[in-house]
């Protein structure tokens, strides 16, 4: 892995020597999720096309992910004023991670209802498929790339080469530069890079999580089950939603 990100480097190097290219090796990245509530409640009960024309179609919060070579710390940015008449608190609001991409480690502070859990992880072993089709976000031409997680979770992720950090929004990574776009569409979640701060950044600026109860992967998601026991497929959803 490291030879690789090496021989990468260098040819992007060569390639901005001659005028071709850029590259970006630090800075900070802002990036909009939005949540598609309606598309969760599915039906032609009136109840549910009442509740619609009070609930906006989507819920967006801003995360700020900061980067310097193989690390990224990824927290919440500003605040959505708009969100401040929704009663609706889904997973993944707050997450606060920090990825070592060198070293393969996540440490992430979740928190689940009112408990908050510190779970020390590897970073996702995501089978990307690279494609030819191209975007541009937040200025920069992106890749698409898909690939399944969970077994059956279909992602669609966008990354551009110019940023040279191999990482991405919550803990997702593995992709040959950075992602600066991220759909989950059966689970109705996207994220989307809105601008980024190529400044320099400081050791300050990536603290490892240390709050919460020490746990795994597998713990915390037998404890959501169990809270979510009589919830139906609702509990699988928010299952997902955590574990990303």
């Amino acid at each position: 892995m490291k030879n690789i990100l090496f021989v990468f480097f260098i040819s992007l190097l060569i390639q901005n020597s001659f005028g071709q290219t850029r590259f970006i090796t630090e800075g900070k990245i802002e990036f909009e999720r939005k949540v598609n509530l309606h598309a969760d409640m599915k039906g032609d009960d009136a109840w549910i096309a009442e509740w619609k024309k009070n609930i906006p179609q989507f819920k967006t919060t801003y995360f700020d992910l900061s980067f310097t070579n193989n690390k990224t710390f990824y927290r919440p940015g500003k605040e959505n004023e708009e969100n401040n008449r929704l009663r609706w608190e889904q997973p993944a609001e707050d997450n606060i991670i920090y990825s070592e991409l060198d070293k393969h480690a996540v440490t992430s502070q979740k928190r689940i209802f009112e408990k908050t859990f510190l779970i020390q992880d590897s970073t996702k072993n995501i089978q990307w498929k690279i494609t030819d089709e191209k975007r541009t976000i937040a200025g920069f031409e992106c890749r698409r790339a898909n690939a399944l997680i969970m077994d059956s979770i279909y992602i669609v992720a966008f990354y551009t080469d110019e940023i040279i950090t191999p990482g991405g929004p919550e803990s997702f990574a593995g992709l040959p530069g950075m992602i600066l776009g991220l759909a989950i569409p059966h689970e109705h979640v996207t994220w989307f890079a809105t601008k980024l701060f190529a400044t320099p950044v400081t050791e300050t600026e990536f603290k490892v999580p240390a709050k919460g109860t020490k746990t795994t992967n597998t713990a915390m998601k037998d404890y959501i089950q169990s809270s979510l026991k009589d919830w139906g497929r609702w509990a699988d959803r928010y299952v997902k939603a955590a574990l990303l």
